[in-house]
C-alpha cells in the first residue's frame, strides 16, 4: 500500500506525508524514514488497515521529529561530499588517479600478508559505500571520496573489502579476520562515522 497520509493530528496538521506500508512475516509493527521524508511502514500480515493507520498516527511527533533530523543529515551529507567536488571528467581522473596511488600499495601489502589478490580494482564516486567487494569475481571498487579519510581509516575500507574475498558475509569469523589483518578496524570505523557524521542513517520507530 502505497499513499500520500493527511495528517490529522495537531503536530502534523500542516504536513502531508507519503506512507508507504509493506506487510511481511513479522510479529510487530516498525517504522522508518526515508532519505527522501517518506514514512515507510512495516506491518504484520494480515493486519487492518485501521490498525497500521492508528500505529502511524500514535507516532505523529516521532514522525515529524525524524524527518527533522533526517533533513539536516542530508544536508550534513551534502556539505561532506561538496569538500571534494567531482562533477567534471577531469575532477574524476584526478581524484581516482590520486585515491589510486594511495590504495595501491595498501592492497600489495595486505594481499601479500593475507594470501588473497582481486581480479581487478576500480574507483568510482560512489558515496553510498566506501568499498564495495564482489566475492563471484573477486573485483573490488573503492570509492574516489576515501580522499575525505585519513589514511590509516582508508586502509581500514582496503582490508575490509580484501577480507570479503575469505568471508563474503559479516559474520564471527569475517570480525576475527579484521582483528588479525587490521586490529585497529573498530577505532577506524568509528573515526570514519565520526567525520562523516553526516552520512546518511535511517531513523526508525518499533511498536
Amino acid at each position: 500500500m502505497y499513499s500520500h497520509l493527511p495528517a490529522n493530528g495537531s503536530s502534523m496538521r500542516r504536513e502531508t506525508m507519503a506512507i508507504q506500508v509493506t506487510y511481511r512475516r513479522t510479529s510487530r509493527l516498525s517504522m522508518r524514514i526515508v532519505r527522501n521524508g517518506d514514512v515507510h511502514v512495516s506491518a504484520p500480515i494480515g493486519m487492518s488497515k485501521k490498525d497500521v493507520e492508528k500505529f502511524i498516527y500514535e507516532h505523529q511527533n516521532w514522525i515529524l521529529e525524524a524527518r527533522k533530523k533526517t533533513a539536516e543529515q542530508q544536508k550534513q551529507r551534502r556539505y561532506f561530499y561538496d569538500k571534494l567536488p567531482l562533477t567534471t571528467k577531469a575532477q574524476k581522473v584526478e581524484a581516482a588517479e590520486k585515491i589510486m596511488l594511495l590504495v595501491e600499495p595498501m592492497i600489495e601489502r595486505h594481499s601479500k600478508t593475507m594470501g588473497v589478490r582481486p581480479s581487478t580494482v576500480s574507483y568510482k564516486p560512489m558515496i553510498s559505500r566506501w568499498g564495495v567487494c564482489n566475492v563471484k569475481t573477486h573485483c573490488i571498487s573503492f570509492s574516489t571520496y576515501l580522499l575525505l579519510l585519513p589514511d590509516w581509516c582508508v586502509e581500514h575500507v582496503v582490508v575490509h573489502e580484501l577480507c570479503h574475498l575469505l568471508e563474503p558475509s559479516h559474520n564471527v569469523r569475517f570480525h576475527a579476520l579484521m582483528d588479525k589483518y587490521y586490529p585497529r578496524w573498530r577505532e577506524a570505523r568509528k573515526e570514519t562515522c565520526r567525520i562523516a557524521k553526516g552520512i546518511f542513517k535511517q531513523e526508525s520507530k518499533n511498536s
